[in-house]
């Protein structure tokens, strides 16, 4: 029980660009795993950010792949997730958040709630996962702090109770009041990547306040504090953790402003790890036998092994070197020697890992997303999505040799969930789906870097792709005889039906009525 209260397991979520990987960053300055933050200033720079570890990341500046990192911060132990926010990247993020018990928003004050938040933030309802705001880049201009919450409000539907309130923005930024501390924060340039000491002035009416910041800022922060204490929610624990309120923050990620006040409140009132639902029954954290899924699949995370590690969220129970657990797909017994603890592209084996954790397990082909891990039991996690891609290519080889080497990386790499590969039943032609067009490149560029593998992709004349199923096993039969040029098989050899057009789709589906066919599977 000591073990579970002290663990806090969070990702960090937000539109490109909005400065998430910087935030993860400058925590990981707080829990002193770096001592030193550095950005993403060029290809040609050697500095990157910590949670960015694939070549291709460091190449283009992006935040490509989930990174996990563990690390310890006011005598608890956090993992903390820092998800793609490029939109291409999305179904990677929404299967990372079955993993988390808590959310941080990042929202560029300049910019407002953007597409990508909106998506996360759906996402997030379906489980009323607890979300904590930081409006970030008040070192820049942003709007005026009480629209941005009330564009918070409105385009997500949650009520805003705010924590901190910034000093004004851009060049003159200076500071933030802590409402529930009635401290005042005040704000130094070019200090961003160390831990520096903070100069506070207690109370919000102490004349000191008006000789720092000017007597003009300082009453129309009074001002902007009546108002808004007055007329916005006050923060409720409860409300909170039921998804319904989120406590917001101001600062800037870059000057490492308002971070720690967002991490100490993440201690302070995130949940400790949550019950899961299975099929039959919930599984609570305090359970003694072990139980875990696997949300996540990465490949060539060592470039020079080719290995598979396969991502598990501990539901319950303790995980121990040489622990024997059962793999409810397949049915069978494995024993657990060498489990893995994170730090972005970084690991270490770990000797215990407990509600919460994030642990690595090495991947020979025979684990899948969506796998249910027991020391016995015959459960099953639910809520981990499939979605049907909505972009397409077909891959063509440089070197048609090498066409088994081809389907061995892209099945891989579609493991991983961020692309699916799909085998028309009628020709040898490789189709490949994803959310979106970057990833394309992103799989070439793979390819040819961890697979030595040189190809090139073009798109296809392809609307969409459902999975089929029928519960009229002759009546499925005869559907897939007179639609054979159609029908496909994914990498878990699920038969799809592929539409050329919406229209296409329309007229098969009123043809067949008989014939399920779905957008979204369940791993």
């Amino acid at each position: 029980m000591h073990k579970i209260l002290k663990r806090k397991t969070f990702a960090i979520i937000s539109h490109p660009d909005a400065g998430k990987t910087t935030i993860t960053e400058k925590f990981l300055l707080f829990g002193k795993v770096i001592k030193i933050a550095g950005t993403v200033k060029s290809r040609r720079s050697h500095q990157y950010v910590k949670s960015d570890w694939m070549k291709i990341e460091k190449q283009r500046g992006i935040s490509i792949t989930t990174s996990v990192m563990q690390f310890s911060y006011r005598n608890n132990l956090i993992n903390l997730l820092d998800t793609p926010g490029h939109q291409d990247f999305s179904e990677d993020t929404y299967r990372t958040l079955t993993a988390v018990d808590s959310c941080l928003m990042v929202i560029d004050a300049a910019k407002g709630v953007e597409s990508c938040t909106r998506k996360l933030l759906s996402v997030t309802r379906l489980r009323n996962t607890p979300i904590l705001t930081f409006m970030n880049k008040l070192d820049r201009d942003t709007y005026n702090p009480i629209e941005v919450m009330d564009n918070v409000e409105h385009e997500l539907k949650i009520f805003c109770a705010p924590i901190t309130w910034p000093i004004s923005c851009g060049k003159y930024f200076k500071g933030i009041y802590h409402i529930n501390k009635n401290e005042t924060y005040l704000y130094e340039k070019g200090k961003g990547h160390t831990i520096q000491a903070v100069r506070i002035i207690k109370d919000l009416n102490n004349p000191e306040l008006d000789v720092i910041i000017g007597k003009d800022l300082a009453f129309s922060l009074r001002e902007e504090l009546e108002l808004i204490q007055g007329a916005s929610y006050k923060f409720n624990k409860q409300s909170f953790l039921m998804g319904k309120l989120t406590p917001v923050f101001f600062g800037t990620a870059l000057g490492n402003f308002g971070i720690d006040h967002v991490l100490n409140s993440l201690i302070n009132w995130a949940p400790t790890p949550m019950p899961r639902i299975t099929t039959t029954r919930i599984v609570e954290a305090t359970e003694k036998k072990f139980t875990g899924f696997i949300f996540k699949i990465q490949a060539n995370m060592n470039s020079k092994h080719h290995d598979r590690i396969a991502f598990m969220r501990v539901v319950s129970g303790k995980y121990y070197k040489g622990i024997k657990l059962y793999q409810v797909r397949n049915g069978k017994n494995i024993i657990i020697s060498n489990a893995l603890i994170f730090m972005a592209g970084d690991r270490s084996q770990t000797q215990v890992a407990y509600p919460g954790d994030i642990i690595g397990l090495y991947n020979h082909g025979t684990i899948k997303i969506g796998d249910t891990f027991t020391e016995g039991e015959k459960i099953k996690f639910t809520g981990i999505p499939n979605f049907a891609p909505e972009l397409f290519c077909r891959i063509q080889l440089k070197n048609p040799l090498k066409q088994k080497q081809l389907l061995k990386g892209l099945i891989q790499l579609s493991e991983e969930g961020a692309i699916q590969v799909f085998r028309p039943i009628s020709n040898n032609h490789l189709l490949i789906g994803a959310m979106g067009s970057l990833q394309f490149d992103i799989v070439v560029a793979r390819l040819k870097n961890e697979y030595n593998i040189e190809a090139l992709y073009k798109s296809a004349d392809i609307f969409t792709i459902r999975w089929i199923s029928c519960n009229d096993i002759k009546k499925f039969e005869i559907f897939k005889q007179k639609n054979i040029l159609n029908l496909a098989l994914d990498s878990e050899n699920n038969i799809s039906y592929v539409a050329s057009t919406a229209i296409n789709l329309k007229i098969i589906k009123k043809r067949y009525p008989e014939i399920i066919f779905k957008k979204t599977r369940e791993f």
